[in-house]
């Protein structure tokens, strides 16, 4: 972890091409990790939620709103924040009919019990670890009870996707988080577990391999991982 302090305003206009290059070893284009992650997240959704028209849901660090561009057809109360606001107008000229704004990275700009979902995707690396609990804790106070809040993160296990931070420019002041510690983190504000897995074992779009990764997510060895919690 370098002592200096990530800007992503400084990254705006290059954020998918740092990306990419980050990743090329592996083969694939960012848009199908995205893509994946989205998926997930609709999945979660119409799992607990049934009919999606009326819910409400929170991207915390949505960055350009390249994850919110595959939501978008699904989920039609979606809501963008970030601590950039470069990436805030980028994001809303993207998704105009998601509603974004900037925050100060601390607190929520939202009152008690205001979302049905909040999900964070490779976000909570980028946070100081003294703050981690209070992240988690603001995800859960924005959501309803009986809501749901998920966190995906990078694995810091996979030696590929340690590479893959390696050779990320903005990712320079990452610490990674196991999933053991975001578990602890959900323990720590009195979350229920709802489901958890590692995820991104292949790089391939096939059908076949995404049913293979389905039986393999309790294996620790995905690119990624998440955990998913419901508010009591």
């Amino acid at each position: 972890m370098s002592n200096d302090k990530i800007s992503f305003d400084d990254y705006v206009q290059t954020y998918q091409k740092e990306v990419q290059d980050s990743i090329n070893f592996i083969g694939q284009d960012v848009d199908f990790f995205i893509e994946l992650k989205a998926d997930l997240i609709i999945e979660l959704t119409k799992r607990n939620f049934g009919d999606l028209s009326n819910i409400k849901v929170l991207d915390i660090g949505s960055g350009i709103g390249l994850t919110d561009q595959f939501l978008t057809t699904e989920i039609k109360n979606l809501y963008g924040i970030d601590v950039s606001g470069g990436a805030v107008e980028n994001a809303k000229n993207r998704n105009p009919s998601v509603r974004y704004m900037s925050y100060d990275g601390e607190r929520l700009p939202f009152e008690d019990n205001y979302f049905d979902l909040a999900f964070a995707i490779n976000v909570m690396h980028h946070v100081n670890p003294l703050q981690w609990e209070n992240f988690v804790n603001e995800m859960k106070r924005v959501i309803k009870p009986g809501g749901i809040m998920a966190v995906f993160e990078h694995n810091p296990f996979n030696p590929l996707t340690r590479l893959a931070v390696s050779r990320c420019e903005f990712d320079r002041d990452a610490v990674l988080l196991s999933h053991n510690k975001i578990k602890s983190l959900f323990k720590s504000v009195h979350l229920e577990f709802l489901e958890d897995a590692y995820i991104v074992f292949f790089p391939f779009k096939a059908k076949l391999f995404r049913n293979i990764e389905f039986f393999l997510r309790w294996l620790p060895l995905g690119a990624q991982h998440y955990i998913a919690g419901r508010k009591p």
